[in-house]
């Protein structure tokens, strides 16, 4: 079980620039699978509760049903579009994928349940200084920190 605290503990500056884009904007993308096998994207607000990547599900959602039959999720970062003439100041976007891990019920508003992130892997895809190059970064458990350029 890898916590969000493991990733901070591992790699504090890349999961600061991480948490930071998540923390930007309120609402999120998060795909998860259907009963079939094919993919599923919901909105979804997270919060990074005590070290833990947590996230809700209403009673009854489709989501949290996916979540409690197959636990695998992706979490995507609201995206935002780079500023002409200012692409080296784009933040980027940034993914997290994992298993859900039911820990509670929500006690807020309808109620529902409450999963914490087990997470595998975590992105952040941005541009170089110069905004020539898109650079992607990802850390794994058991790989680490890796980082590609692409032109």
């Amino acid at each position: 079980m890898t916590s969000w605290r493991d990733v901070e503990s591992a790699v504090p500056e890349f999961a600061a620039r991480v948490r930071a884009l998540f923390d930007a904007h309120r609402h999120k993308t998060l795909a998860t699978l259907r009963a079939d096998g094919s993919p599923r994207i919901s909105g979804i607000e997270t919060a990074f509760d005590d070290g833990e990547l947590t996230f809700g599900s209403m009673p009854a959602a489709r989501k949290g049903a996916d979540l409690r039959r197959d636990p695998r999720f992706a979490l995507h970062s609201a995206t935002v579009d780079p500023v002409d003439g200012q692409e080296a100041q784009w933040p980027g976007e940034a993914k997290i994928a994992g298993r859900a891990v039911v820990s509670g019920e929500v006690t807020e508003g309808t109620g529902g349940d409450l999963f914490r992130a087990d997470v595998t892997e975590v992105v952040h895809t941005h541009l170089d200084p110069r905004a020539t190059l898109l650079v992607v970064e990802w850390w794994t458990p058991t790989r680490g920190l890796r980082t590609v350029e692409r032109e």
